[in-house]
């Protein structure tokens, strides 16, 4: 099944050139043929929205997605309506750099009590689908392996994600399925059926063992043990057809020059994809 996907659906999860600029991972994707860029949100900060539009704009680039909304859970309810807020924010700078995608990163727990965090999660998301509607974006609901669940999300599979979009019975919500985080599941190609026409990126990078890092610890695609054609094929069946986002999150790959990365990408992706 590798080596049958289209390069015209990779796209740069912008995290992978985390010690590039937007600029200059604009730039490098231009210089590589990469149509498109997955943006994250301290990057646009570092230059303001304006401006992270018209660079896009100018170089061709799609926008695939938006990361990260989400990090719902807090203590008090004015600090969880401060949280809304800044999803809001969210939602409207990937309305204006031309996403209908935005990813949640839902949170973790801030007092132990994992089931009314959850509840928070849901309850945030709700509060937050009129407004996207309004704004033309769809949230995307991404689990993280349970190892972040202390500290950065309490979903932790497909299968509560799926429980969650339909709960909330909107189609304004969908899932996103990153392979470092779902490819352990014993259940993951019956919830990816179950996601059906529901299902708004998908990510790939890979696991290697032993793990270097836990928040660092994702590899280059095909130097790890996940069946990455088959996850795709899985998705692909069930009616997605998007942009794959290559998401890495590793320090020795953030150190490699730049544009040496962005070749290996390319070649990984057409190789192990």
């Amino acid at each position: 099944m590798s080596g049958n996907v289209d390069i015209k659906r990779l796209s740069l999860n912008q995290i992978t050139t985390e010690n590039w600029s937007l600029r200059e991972a604009i730039e490098g994707c231009v210089r590589h043929d990469i149509p498109s860029i997955s943006v994250w949100r301290h990057k646009i900060s570092e230059i303001g929205l304006k401006e992270s539009k018209n660079m896009i704009k100018a170089s061709g680039l799609s926008v695939s997605s938006i990361c990260r909304g989400g990090m719902f859970p807090a203590v008090n309810a004015s600090e969880r309506e401060t949280r809304i807020e800044d999803n809001k924010r969210a939602i409207e700078e990937a309305a204006e750099l031309g996403t209908e995608v935005l990813v949640l990163v839902c949170g973790p727990s801030p007092n132990k009590d994992l089931q009314e965090s959850r509840k928070w999660v849901q309850e945030g998301i709700e509060s937050l689908i009129p407004f996207a509607e309004q704004h033309q974006v769809k949230l995307g609901i991404e689990p993280l392996h349970p190892m972040y669940a202390a500290d950065r999300s309490v979903i932790t599979t497909l299968g509560e994600a799926n429980k969650m979009q339909r709960m909330l019975g909107s189609r304004q919500v969908g899932v996103i399925v990153d392979v470092f985080h779902v490819w352990w599941d014993p259940f993951l190609y019956e919830e990816i059926t179950r996601a059906s026409g529901n299902i708004l990126g998908f990510h790939v990078s890979d696991w290697k063992v032993p793990l270097p890092d836990i928040f660092k610890g994702r590899s280059m695609m095909g130097d790890g043990v996940i069946d990455i054609p088959r996850i795709r094929q899985a998705v692909e069946e069930e009616g997605y057809q998007g942009a794959i986002e290559v998401e890495i999150i590793n320090q020795d790959i953030w150190n490699m020059p730049g544009d040496e990365n962005l070749q290996m990408i390319k070649e990984r992706f057409a190789a192990c994809v």
